[in-house]
């Protein structure tokens, strides 16, 4: 009997030997796996709130705060123009970065295109109780000016809203036909009526452009609509080179090269007038010094 209790005493202690090194090593397989998660967690990027559209939104459509949510998005990739909160309280950090304040009745509406789960933008839409048009879109102290064009002197329908352009005048200085760059890097704010950037993307030739310029510009584009052509020329996306001063006359583009006019002493004649009747007849002679 003493030996079978001696026998069931040794295997207990051997099975709880067993169980003490199994629950050791699962203890430690956890702890190394806190630590892990600990260390991604502590590497890993900082998230930040972004305020974005519950559905798809057209040009000019108005919206509401039931019209927007708000997600979390990795810190460093928020837009700087982003709104974080959809209300917040007048006066406090968060009104700041907030759609609409708290109390807020007018709706604001978009001035593009908006898809569903896309970030809304500050500057990609009107202020509360505000329409979407030139007006909103004018920063301070600039003013909206329009251009007559053609499909000739517009890049043949290829130009959109936001685009920027070069202005070209054409005109007569002296006498000669006179080609000049007046201004660069104009921005297009619409095309004929409409100030929607996502138009067809079918050609459509404008007759008009409407483009931000400072009060001086618009002196400046009423005098060369006034006494010349005008034309206009797209800039590239990539574009970063300064245009330095530009103008071209006729001789320099056909290549010819002005030559001093030579002076030609004309011959000296000298006459003798007589009458013959009620008639003057002018004969010529040779001169005499």
């Amino acid at each position: 009997m003493r030996l079978i209790f001696v026998l069931f005493l040794v295997a207990g202690v051997g099975l709880a030997g067993v169980a003490v090194m199994m629950a050791q090593g699962q203890i430690s397989q956890f702890q190394a796996e806190r630590d892990q998660l600990a260390e991604m967690q502590k590497n890993a990027p900082k998230l930040g709130e972004v305020v974005i559209a519950r559905h798809s939104m057209k040009y000019g459509e108005h919206f509401n705060a039931e019209d927007l949510a708000v997600i979390k998005m990795q810190a460093n990739a928020i837009p700087p123009t982003a709104f974080r909160t959809v209300t917040a309280k007048a006066g406090t950090p968060e009104a700041e970065h907030a759609v609409f304040l708290e109390g807020e009745t007018k709706s604001r509406a978009s001035m593009r295109t908006v898809t569903g789960r896309e970030v809304i933008l500050s500057d990609r839409v009107t202020k509360p109780g505000e329409n979407a048009g030139i007006m909103a879109s004018l920063p301070d102290n600039r003013r909206a000016f329009t251009i007559q064009v053609s499909s000739t002197s517009a890049v043949s329908g290829f130009l959109r809203p936001n685009d920027l352009v070069d202005v070209y005048w054409s005109g007569t200085i002296n006498g000669e036909p006179v080609t000049k760059l007046i201004d660069t890097n104009l921005k297009l704010i619409a095309i004929d009526q409409s100030t929607d950037p996502d138009r067809s993307n079918a050609t459509q030739i404008a007759r008009s452009v409407t483009a931000e310029v400072s009060p001086e510009q618009v002196a400046a584009l009423t005098l060369a609509q006034n006494t010349g052509n005008i034309t206009l020329s797209l800039v590239g996306l990539s574009n970063t080179e300064q245009v330095s001063q530009i103008e071209i006359n006729r001789d320099e583009l056909l290549g010819i090269q002005k030559q001093e006019a030579k002076q030609v002493e004309k011959a000296q004649v000298c006459t003798i007038k007589t009458r013959k009747g009620t008639d003057v007849v002018e004969t010529p002679i040779p001169c005499t010094n």
